[in-house]
């Protein structure tokens, strides 16, 4: 994926791209519903012997139209850059979302973004799309643009969950904050996910017999799950360990801040200052404070069972695979 990012100005489009099939959103999350999307763009592209194009928003248009109501991120911009750059579409434009834009009408966004800088022939669009200001345009709105400046519209239908219920950002930040991990795993295709880099701790799980990993580097706009402790897969530069992570505070030794503390297993490696990603796998308990260290350490040596056998049954129900249409079927 190259990145077509230029400001509203130009198009950073190669003069050899005569057109593109395009879709537009905030895609935070990058679920089943967004990647179905994002399949029909790269068919349509294909089809038609155009290039297929995202365009999406940095920071979430939330947080310059209504700071208050701007919710918690399943993905910052680099991971959402992680994921799309793995799908089969061709060029990305990040374009900051500004008060200018904000004030763009759905017509003068088509005019000024996607027609004159991104050379749109085909629009793909989610059955619940809202493109311009106040969301104003809709399906509707957007096709009769379309017969008159040329460009054609295409609606793809929501995909459903397990319930019958249609996967959204706002659906999957639910079952998030709920702790609900399988249920996240399921609608997103893969398992949610945290990146940070390693920092250096107090090194109190090594005098325990569980070295651990400090994760900082977060962003402050990170949804995160309950706190607790999760069986994870980290990966790293060093490869892919399962392990088990407390995440919240550590009362048994009276520290209230919340951090990202991660042992992983069958790793001898330094980590410090590393990019890592985390994956949560599954929640095994709650964070609770214990009697002195002894007590810890024999909970520690359960919570380590219990995160091998989340991870091997993870790995024996085929890593969290997904219909990549109708998750009811």
């Amino acid at each position: 994926m190259r990145n077509a990012s230029d400001g509203y100005d130009a198009s950073a489009l190669p003069p050899t791209v005569a057109g593109t099939v395009a879709t537009v959103g905030t895609f935070d999350g990058i679920h089943l519903g967004h990647k179905d999307i994002l399949d029909h763009v790269s068919a349509r592209a294909r089809a038609l012997g155009l290039a297929s194009m995202v365009v999406t928003f940095d920071p979430h248009p939330l947080r310059i139209v209504n700071p208050a109501a701007a919710p918690p991120l399943l993905t910052t911009a680099p991971e959402r850059l992680e994921i799309l750059a793995a799908t089969d579409v061709e060029y990305l434009a990040i374009l900051p979302f500004t008060q200018t834009l904000q004030r763009y009408s759905a017509a003068h966004f088509v005019d000024e973004v996607l027609l004159r800088r991104y050379r749109v022939r085909e629009l793909v669009i989610g059955y619940d799309h809202g493109l311009g200001r106040g969301r104003e345009g809709d399906a509707e709105l957007l096709r009769a643009l379309g017969e008159r400046r040329g460009f054609a519209v295409q609606v793809v239908e929501a995909v459903l969950d397990q319930a019958g219920h249609p996967i959204s950002s706002t659906h999957v930040r639910t079952t998030v904050a709920a702790g609900d991990l399988t249920s996240a795993a399921c609608m997103l295709g893969r398992p949610y996910s945290v990146c940070g880099t390693v920092v250096r701790g107090d090194r109190r799980g090594r005098l325990l017999g569980f070295p651990t990993i400090n994760i900082g580097g977060l962003s402050p706009h990170k949804l995160l799950p309950p706190e607790g402790v999760y069986a994870v897969r980290v990966q790293t530069p060093a490869g892919a360990f399962g392990g088990m992570m407390n995440l919240g505070p550590r009362p048994t030794f009276g520290d209230a801040a919340t951090s990202l503390e991660a042992h992983l297993f069958d790793m001898a490696v330094t980590l410090y200052e590393a990019a890592v990603k985390v994956e949560f796998v599954a929640r095994l308990r709650a964070t609770q404070r214990f009697a002195g260290p002894q007590a810890l350490v024999a909970q520690l040596e359960r919570d380590a069972q219990d995160a091998r056998r989340a991870l091997t049954l993870v790995e024996h129900a085929g890593n969290l695979r997904s219909s990549p249409r109708n998750l009811t079927s």
